[in-house]
C-alpha cells in the first residue's frame, strides 16, 4: 500500500510540472490597465482611481498605462489584441469603444468585441471657455459661431472623439452646419484642455471630469453641462436642457468602464465582476470619483452591454445624419 501511495504521489508531482495542467489563482502578479488617452484626462483620471482600491479586492496591485492615440483607438486595439489572460485590461471610455466603431467603418474593432466587466461611472458632459472669453452663456457662444463661420474653433480629441462629435452635435442641434466652427484634433481630452487654457482654441466641449479643477479653479468658464439637474459642485452652471437643447441633455454622455480582451475565461471575469460589486461600496473610490465631477454607476456584465448597445445606436445614427461611418 505505501509503494502504491509513494507511486501515486511521484504521479501528482510531475502532473504539476507539465504545462497546462494546472493554472495559479488569479491574480497571481499585477495587472496592467490600458487608459487609451492622454494623462490628465478622463480616462487617465478614471483609471487611477480605480487602480488605487482595486488591489484591496483583487490582491494584486494594479498598474495604469497610457496608450494615447487615433481617437481611443490605439490603445483599445492593443487590448483587444491581447492575450485573455486578466492581466490587460482597458478602461473602456465612450469615445473609443462606442463612438468611433458607430462612426468610423474602419475602426479595427467594434463595440462589443470585448468581454464587458461592467460600466464604472458616468460622465456628464460640459462645454467650456477660458475664464476672460466673452462668452457668458452658451447662446453667447453659438451666436459667435453663428455670426463668424469658420472663424472659431474647438479642441478635440480626434475626428470621431466625443468631444468633436459633441461639439458637432451641439452645431447641429442650433441649426449650422457641423464645420461652422474648426475641429482642432489633440491625442486626448488631457491635451485639448491645455490647448483651451493656451488661447489656441475658442471652445471645448469635453468631459467635465478632466475640467472640474480648472473649473473651480477660476481658469475656465462652464457655460452648460450635461445632467437631470444642475450639479450641486457647479450651481450656477445651466443644464443643456436649461440652455435651450433638451436632446443633448440626454444624449451626450461621457462614461467608463472596465472591458478585457474577448473570451476572457470565466472565473477570471468574475474576480472582477465581484471585485467591481465591491469597488462600488468603497468609500473612497466614491470619494474619488464625485471629486472629478464624475457620478458612480457601476453596473453588471449584462446592464453594461445593453447601456453600451444603446449607446453606440444613437452615434451610428448621428454619423449617417452627417455622413460619418462610410468607407
Amino acid at each position: 500500500m505505501m509503494r502504491k501511495f509513494l507511486v501515486l504521489m511521484a504521479c501528482v508531482a510531475m502532473a504539476a510540472l507539465v504545462p497546462g495542467t494546472a493554472r495559479a489563482e488569479y491574480p497571481d502578479k499585477p495587472v496592467t490597465l490600458v487608459a487609451p488617452y492622454s494623462a490628465g484626462g478622463a480616462s487617465d483620471l478614471a483609471a487611477r482611481a480605480l487602480a488605487s482600491v482595486a488591489p484591496k479586492y483583487v490582491g494584486q496591485q494594479v498598474m495604469v498605462v497610457n496608450k494615447p492615440g487615433a481617437s481611443g483607438i490605439t490603445g483599445s486595439a492593443f487590448v483587444a489584441k491581447s492575450k485573455a489572460d486578466g492581466y490587460t485590461l482597458l478602461l473602456s471610455r465612450v469615445g473609443g469603444n462606442c463612438l468611433v466603431p458607430a462612426m468610423n467603418a474602419n475602426t479595427p474593432f467594434t463595440w462589443n468585441d470585448f468581454t464587458f466587466l461592467g460600466l464604472l461611472e458616468i460622465n456628464p458632459f460640459v462645454f467650456v471657455v477660458k475664464a476672460d472669453a466673452p462668452y457668458k452663456t452658451l447662446a453667447d457662444l453659438v451666436d459667435a459661431v453663428r455670426k463668424n463661420p469658420g472663424k472659431l474653433s474647438f479642441s478635440s480629441n480626434g475626428p470621431f472623439g466625443l468631444l468633436a462629435v459633441g461639439s458637432k452635435m451641439l452645431l447641429d442641434a442650433a441649426g449650422l452646419p457641423v464645420n461652422a466652427a474648426n475641429d482642432v484634433p489633440y491625442n486626448g481630452d488631457g491635451d485639448a484642455k491645455v490647448a483651451l487654457l493656451g488661447g489656441h482654441v475658442d471652445f471645448l466641449g469635453v468631459n467635465l471630469s478632466s475640467v472640474m479643477d480648472q473649473i473651480k479653479g477660476g481658469q475656465m468658464r462652464a457655460l452648460a453641462v450635461t445632467n437631470e439637474i444642475r450639479l450641486p459642485e457647479l450651481p450656477d452652471v445651466p443644464t443643456l436642457a436649461e440652455a435651450g437643447y433638451p436632446d443633448l441633455n440626454v444624449l451626450l454622455l461621457g462614461w467608463s468602464g472596465l472591458w478585457a480582451p474577448k473570451d476572457l475565461p470565466a472565473d477570471v471575469a468574475a474576480v472582477w465582476t465581484k471585485a467591481l460589486q465591491q469597488v462600488k461600496a468603497d468609500a473612497e473610490w466614491n470619494k474619488i470619483t464625485l471629486s472629478l465631477g464624475s457620478l458612480p454607476r457601476i453596473l453588471t456584465p449584462d446592464e453594461t452591454e445593453a447601456f453600451v448597445r444603446k449607446q453606440f445606436e444613437v452615434y451610428q445614427a448621428f454619423g449617417k445624419k452627417i455622413g460619418a461611418g462610410k468607407k
